[in-house]
């Protein structure tokens, strides 16, 4: 009697795992969040980079990436050309389109001075990734920073300007040679204007 009391209790024992693991619920791993409505993600804004710069888009995505890593994702950004020359004061000019999620999208043009060690000229297809935008008119401010660039034949650069927690970063591709750093502004109107103050 014993041994069949055993081997009953042996028996349950050896089935009440393999219950057990039949019955336990799947754990599946968390998917990733889709961005906010009013935010592009890192996949929008380089598929518009690419489209845009063409073959420098594995740079393009690390500068985009090292941008989100440091302020989020944009609400906002631009797609243009500019020009600009210095000899330790500088100019730049330059136009496009800022394209947004949720205030609508708006014609641009900026234009700023430069003072600092600044030599040379450059011509650029600039991505401006905007960032804190509220209105679509908000952009029409003057941003200001610090401005370092290394700008070599199909070089690309990245700089932060900042104004009333509106952050634009500036990213460009360019042709030419423009070496040095400087401090100054880039003032976004509605028209163009060949005044940069």
């Amino acid at each position: 009697m014993r041994i069949a009391v055993t081997a009953i209790l042996l028996a349950a024992l050896a089935a009440a795992p393999a219950g057990a693991q039949q019955f336990s619920p799947a754990v599946s791993p968390v998917p990733p969040q889709p961005p906010p409505p009013t935010q592009f993600s890192s996949g929008e804004v380089i598929a518009a980079g690419h489209h845009f710069f063409g073959s420098v888009s594995r740079d393009l995505a690390l500068i985009v990436e090292k941008a989100a890593s440091r302020w989020g994702l944009p609400n906002g950004y631009i797609l243009g050309e500019e020009a600009g020359g210095a000899f330790i004061g500088g100019l730049r000019y330059g136009d496009g389109m800022l394209y947004t999620k949720n205030a609508g999208d708006a014609r641009v043009y900026w234009q700023g001075p430069s003072l600092g060690f600044d030599y040379g000229a450059d011509g650029a297809r600039t991505m401006m990734l905007v960032y804190n935008l509220p209105v679509t008119e908000a952009i029409f401010e003057r941003f200001g920073g610090v401005d370092g660039s290394a700008y070599l034949v199909g070089g690309l650069g990245m700089t932060a300007l900042i104004t009333n927690d509106i952050v634009v970063v500036p990213i460009r591709s360019g042709v030419g040679l423009r070496l040095g750093a400087n401090f100054g502004y880039l003032k976004f109107t509605q028209g163009p204007t060949w005044n940069p103050f």
